[in-house]
């Protein structure tokens, strides 16, 4: 999604959170950190843009009263990049917001990163961008160095990884009335009651690109497929699997994504097709995203969820079918003799 060769640092400001409820601190360092050091400079940028460049979601900006300006990160951000001074400030009174959210008893202390960058490329264009980050996990690396003919060993605790970002947040200045293009990153505190740094911190909600819109109409059909379907009918694994794979097929060979049309040629039954519209209505209406209407069909979204589509049919612990196509070469039955299921595949010649 996005690319870093032609970005810079500009100024960084380094501050550490503790969690609020543990009693724990909040210290703010009182200038920037001014880095001379090219090789550390490097290192920070494959640390704090290289996690991003695999980042295909991008959210915006949001408030449950539709204002903007009541996001307190959305308004910092603004801030920050309609003045271009005070960053230092900006970045104290932004970790101070973050330690406010941080009461659940899950979240760790860390170091929070609050960094300027110049002509981070997002979508094929360059634009500013502000970067926070958090690093939670520490680790400890081993060193060897020659010594007297031969080598000797130490170590170096609590160290960060800088292949291993925990949290991050990239605001790029472009779109601002939308609420910004946002880029996420949260390795740890996974669990649904401690996702705080979207959600409480953040306040973000996706932004329904066509990317977007592809990847949640091909998760909401495997959803679809994989449980609410059994519901309705009694339907085979390999039945599942063939549906899974029709869909698959269709998104891979249209440009554009038409319910009525997919509904037809890919589900191909009315009672289903009408469960299935029904659950996209339910998804547009909690998430205030529109999907039914139809739009641009993202190859890299199928991509993406390609590899999340599992088509294996597996048998006991002997064996696992892997079904790509014609649904009708495979045929399931029972032998009354051996009392076993078993299934029958029809092929031309081995690969």
């Amino acid at each position: 999604m996005i690319t870093s060769f032609e970005a810079s640092l500009n100024q960084i400001s380094v501050h550490k959170v503790g969690n609020k409820a543990q009693d724990e601190y909040m210290v703010l360092s009182e200038q920037p950190l001014g880095i001379e050091d090219e090789m550390l400079k490097n290192l920070l940028m494959t640390y704090f843009l290289k996690p991003f460049e695999k980042v295909n979601e991008v959210y915006r900006f949001t408030h449950a009263t539709d204002d903007l300006a009541l996001n307190e990160i959305y308004h910092f951000a603004k801030k920050a990049f309609e003045s271009g001074s005070n960053f230092h400030d900006i970045s104290q009174q932004i970790t101070r917001h973050l330690y406010d959210v941080s009461t659940h008893p899950k979240i760790k202390a860390g170091e929070v990163y609050i960094v300027n960058f110049e002509s981070v490329q997002i979508e094929g264009e360059l634009h500013k961008a502000i970067g926070i980050f958090k690093s939670e996990t520490k680790e400890t690396y081993l060193k060897v160095y020659p010594d007297a003919g031969g080598f000797s060993l130490s170590y170096e605790q609590e160290a960060i990884n800088i292949q291993k970002l925990d949290k991050g947040c990239l605001i790029i200045n472009t779109e601002a009335e939308e609420g910004y293009k946002v880029l996420v990153i949260d390795q740890t505190n996974k669990s649904g009651e401690a996702v705080y740094w979207k959600d409480d911190f953040l306040k973000l909600k996706i932004r329904n690109d066509s990317f977007n819109q592809t990847h949640n109409v091909l998760g909401l059909y495997k959803n679809f497929v994989t449980e609410k379907i059994s519901e309705d009918f009694e339907i085979s694994k390999p039945d599942k699997i063939d549906l899974l794979n029709k869909s698959m097929k269709y998104f891979k060979e249209k440009e554009k994504f038409d319910l009525e049309e997919f509904s037809d040629e890919v589900i191909g039954n009315e009672v289903a097709s009408k469960s299935f519209k029904n659950m996209m209505s339910s998804y547009e209406q909690e998430f205030d995203t529109p999907l039914s209407g139809g739009f641009d069909i993202s190859s890299q979204a199928v991509k993406k969820q390609n590899a999340n589509y599992k088509t294996v049919l597996k048998l006991d612990k002997n064996f696992h079918v892997y079904i790509h196509g014609d649904r009708s070469m495979l045929e399931q039955g029972f032998d009354d003799i051996k009392g076993k299921n078993y299934i029958t595949l029809f092929y031309d010649k081995e690969a």
